[in-house]
């Protein structure tokens, strides 16, 4: 594959290698979010390393709350030094490797609470690394991408990172983890757990070689030693908040996104114990249950993807957020494990259209000089209001005494992230194409 040469607007890189070693990053990084934030780190930190679950449950939420505020500060600092002129390359591939390093290390983690504190540390620049890489990760995807093709790739590779993560989770559970795994590890000290921190370490580095080794990432704007670009970029942070009535719309789209990503990261939280608590579920159905999730997610972002060149992201979200709140509606009336499972299914056709059209719409409206700094602002309605969701559907289910009750409130995050996304303007295919003029 041949070089790329990133950020110049004038010209568009249409290179299928190209845009295929963008969206296996997306494959990659998937591994981390799955195996360590979500299913088996977590739960062997919980269960295992911390003293209790309880204590372990409180420690983790507080590591991974404390992470979310150093991207939603640091994200948009990173994003703004980046368009000035920083060396994006270098600082993409040093907080890929520090994701892959810490990643690495868990595996000197044991199960004792005297590794408590490395764990936390661990996970937190995990955590901060992948989320800051995603950063100038996204900002890469209008330029790599012509415009009337910006929301299939942003789709495809949303897509991908879902069955990445299961394919990772499942090579994990299978090769390691369960009784009869493939490879027969010691389990006293928990290796046969452990190894699969070493997986998760190797799946990102070996999926992210093609984008780190032969995509470039230089700048329009003239080079600048990183102290010298961050300065400059606060200097343009600073600027683009004094003038926020010039990106009003960007800014409503900011909102609007936060509102919805607080539905989706409270239902991925808290929809295991829902299935839990009223439907009886054992954790092996739960986690089969978030699997048929992510897979059924990865097909809506992979089919959403043509609409979404065809109508513009505006629509392909709205179309998506009526589809989460009409089936996560009907999921909290429904009384049978069967139709659970089904409308369960069906809603996750819907999940990752929500997200990948929010990237791909941001991509075509974001102006070139500004687009990663953007991005990084993007980052931060994601993580500014995270412990919302979470805390309101605790709350409203202790009021009420219904977990039916509580998780209400993440169709109510939906229909508000609709109704503000009405107000947006359509993004059209050429959109980004007379920003670029």
């Amino acid at each position: 594959m041949d070089d790329q040469n990133l950020e110049r607007p004038a010209e568009r890189h249409e290179s299928r290698s190209a845009l295929l070693a963008w969206a296996f990053y997306d494959w990659a990084s998937n591994a981390f979010a799955t195996l360590i934030v979500t299913f088996v780190f977590a739960a062997y930190f919980t269960d295992q390393v911390a003293a209790d679950p309880t204590q372990g449950t409180t420690l983790w939420g507080n590591a991974v709350a404390a992470a979310g505020l150093l991207v939603a500060l640091f994200g948009p600092i990173l994003g703004a030094a980046a368009d000035q002129g920083g060396p994006r390359k270098a600082l993409f591939t040093l907080f890929t490797l520090a994701a892959v390093t810490a990643t690495g290390l868990l595996w000197f983690v044991q199960p004792d609470p005297a590794y408590v504190a490395l764990a936390l540390v661990l996970l937190g620049l995990g955590i901060v690394a992948s989320e800051l890489a995603g950063v100038l990760y996204n900002a890469m995807l209008p330029v790599l991408a012509p415009p009337e093709r910006i929301g299939r790739w942003s789709g495809w590779g949303w897509g991908l990172g879902y069955v990445g993560g299961v394919a990772c989770l499942a090579l994990a559970l299978f090769g390691f983890v369960r009784e009869d795994a493939w490879l027969q590890l010691p389990r006293d000290e928990a290796q046969h757990v452990r190894a699969t921190f070493l997986l998760a370490a190797a799946w990102l580095l070996l999926f992210a070689l093609p984008l780190l080794l032969r995509v470039r990432m230089t700048s329009e704007t003239p080079h600048k030693p990183l102290p010298h670009a961050a300065r400059d970029g606060l200097r343009q942070l600073a600027a683009t908040l004094r003038q926020v009535r010039r990106y009003r719309d960007i800014v409503r789209f900011l909102i609007a996104r936060m509102l919805y990503v607080d539905g989706l990261a409270t239902l991925f939280a808290l929809g295991g114990v829902y299935a839990a608590g009223t439907f009886a579920m054992s954790e092996q159905e739960v986690l089969t249950f978030g699997i048929l999730l992510n897979v059924t997610a990865a097909l809506g972002a992979g089919l959403f993807a043509w609409l979404d060149d065809w109508q513009g992201p505006r629509t392909t979200i709205l179309l998506a957020l009526g589809g989460l709140i009409l089936l996560g509606s009907a999921i909290l009336f429904v009384r049978s494990q069967t139709l659970f499972w089904i409308l369960g299914g069906l809603l996750g056709l819907f999940v990752g259209p929500a997200q990948a059209a929010a990237r791909s719409y941001l991509g075509r409206v974001a102006p070139a000089e500004l687009r990663a700094e953007l991005f990084g602002l993007f980052a931060l309605s994601g993580k500014a209001t995270a412990f919302a969701g979470p805390f309101l559907v605790g709350w409203v289910t202790w009021l009420a005494g219904s977990q039916r009750v509580g998780m209400a409130v993440i169709v109510v995050f939906f229909v508000l992230g609709f109704a503000m996304t009405l107000t947006l303007p359509a993004a059209r295919p050429d959109a980004n194409a007379r920003t670029h003029a």
